[in-house]
């Protein structure tokens, strides 16, 4: 995903306060059920943004249980929100409440493993999660949009990623527009000469943040498949030239990923230009963009490399919780440079690495939160540089600390073991330590756990050997290896390695060249921030 509009900033904040007060309530509903499947028939017009809806919400219970809830934003004083009709259990209705965003089911009584399926009718204008509107040549949309948990703004769902199930769609509109969902096609009917009916249906399961549909008058281009998954571009028909060329790139981002990592976790992968108030979001199967994304000169391309990474980290494996979100948006924008290292060399590799740092220090300087930082309560404080681009350079820190070979086999080994399931950050830490034999805990604690970086004052004096001395200057102390390169008069150069471990540390090393000046992390390996380097 990529960073939203600031205008969402209120928005969000409102809404990440309701769920915070709900947080406790989700545990326990997290550990008495689990919902299996769910199948949304929806009826969107182009009369009213009022949709018509039932859904049907397959769920194996846990424990004995008499009541339980699904996340559902009910009718509002400015008329927006659903309103559930009825729900049924067994052709028999049943009773139900509509109270604080929650629709509270009082099914027959549950008993442990029992499997019930509950079909709810309802109705609204949803003011959120689902966006109707127009896009930017006027023509009406409806776009899915629901990170992190704006799903219950029009679907009654668990809308917390710990809780995924497969997904069905069944969409009735009119027949001028075209339907994209999670999965694929199951049918296409025209119903009479005004609707057709358009079902989706996704066989694995998928947190409701990326479980979404668009609607729109789409252009589609069906390209070659790779490794037999189907890829395709849904864009504007007035974007159709600029919007087929920019979203080919999807390709070779795609091969890159399924041959470095594994398998691709879905049945196809649709590229959407769309409404999504994200530059990119990573529906499962079907990202969807920014409608400006298409500009006819690869604008993009990094957004496309970092959304279908998230297609394996993030949708398929995916976060327990959102405080350690930085499972998905460290490792796509991990994987997005990765994948520019492959197409475009070392030296793209490395400006991305160093834009990232840079941005990364910065986002320091106004916040010293740690990337998993337990005390966020609005979802959008957790889209931060330190998710992101901090994130993404622990990966590659760790990457060094690794090598290469354990490193690529300790994220497949992760990702094999927690596809299509959730993991924590301890559960990533530990298939590390497991596949390199090695205790990477004071790593995962000061980089992930602990605020701040190594912020560092290097001074050099040439004497009978080459004295560095390295001071670290912020708060907290860091333990990092650390590359000099030591550059001689007479043209010729060398790296030495040296561990830094204490908050004034000097090093000796022995050379008889005479220096003209030592550069700090050549090979652009340490997340650290130069305060000073000088000569005494």
């Amino acid at each position: 995903m990529q960073f939203p509009n600031k205008k969402l900033i209120v928005a969000f904040t409102f809404c990440c306060s309701i769920f915070f007060s709900l947080a406790q309530n989700h545990g326990e509903r997290l550990e008495s059920l689990d919902v299996i499947h769910y199948k949304f028939s929806l009826t969107l017009t182009d009369d009213s943004n009022d949709i018509k809806a039932i859904a049907e919400v397959k769920i194996q219970f846990k424990k004995n249980m008499t009541s339980f809830y699904l996340d559902l934003v009910g009718k509002q004083s400015d008329n927006f929100g659903m309103t559930v009709t009825s729900v049924f259990e067994n052709n028999q209705p049943i009773a139900f409440t509509q109270k604080n965003n929650q629709l509270v089911l009082n099914p027959v009584a549950t008993s442990t493993n029992t499997i019930k399926t509950f079909i709810i009718t309802y109705n609204g204008i949803p003011e959120d999660g689902l966006i109707i509107s127009k896009n930017k040549y006027g023509d009406r949309t409806f776009f899915g949009d629901n990170w992190p948990d704006r799903a219950k703004n029009w679907i009654p769902v668990v809308d917390h990623p710990s809780d995924k199930s497969t997904v069905e769609w069944a969409i009735t509109a009119p027949l001028h527009y075209q339907v994209i969902g999670n999965g694929l096609m199951v049918e296409r009917t025209n119903l009479n000469d005004k609707t057709s009916l358009t079902r989706w249906k996704m066989n694995t399961p998928i947190p409701t943040k990326v479980m979404v549909i668009g609607v729109a008058r789409f252009a589609v281009e069906h390209l070659e498949s790779i490794y037999n998954i189907p890829v395709s571009s849904w864009v504007y028909p007035q974007d159709r030239d600029y919007g087929f060329k920019d979203y080919a790139l999807a390709l070779p981002v795609l091969d890159f990923m399924i041959n470095l990592v594994g398998s691709y976790p879905f049945k196809k992968l649709a590229n959407v230009q769309s409404k999504t108030l994200y530059g990119g979001m990573e529906n499962a199967g079907n990202i969807f963009y920014n409608e400006n994304s298409v500009t006819g000169h690869g604008d993009y391309e990094a957004v496309i490399a970092h959304e279908i990474a998230h297609q394996w980290f993030g949708d398929s494996a995916s976060e327990l919780n959102w405080h350690h979100v930085w499972l998905s948006e460290g490792f796509a924008t991990y994987f997005e440079n990765l994948f520019y290292e492959n197409r475009y060399g070392r030296d793209s590799f490395v400006n991305k690495l160093d834009e990232d740092r840079q941005k990364a220090v910065r986002y320091s300087k106004q916040s010293q939160s740690p990337i998993v930082d337990t005390t966020i309560t609005d979802y959008l404080q957790l889209l931060s540089p330190n998710t992101y681009e901090k994130a993404s350079w622990v990966l590659h820190m760790l990457r060094r600390e690794l090598g290469d070979d354990l490193f690529f086999k300790g994220i497949k080994k992760y990702y094999d073991t927690y596809k299509y399931s959730n993991a924590l950050s301890i559960d990533f830490q530990h298939i590390m330590e497991e596949t390199s034999g090695k205790d990477l805990n004071s790593f995962f604690k000061q980089w992930l756990y602990q605020s701040g970086h190594p912020k560092l004052d290097i001074s050099w004096s040439r004497h009978d050997d080459l004295s560095i001395e390295i001071k670290q200057i912020q708060e907290n102390l860091f333990y990092f290896p650390m590359d000099i390169k030591i550059n001689f008069e007479d043209g010729s150069t060398s790296v030495e390695a040296i561990n830094v471990s204490g908050k004034n540390q000097k090093f000796n090393i022995n050379t008889s060249k005479k220096i003209i000046s030592i550069e700090p992390d050549p090979n652009t390996w340490l997340f650290f921030e130069l305060n000073a380097l000088k000569q005494i």
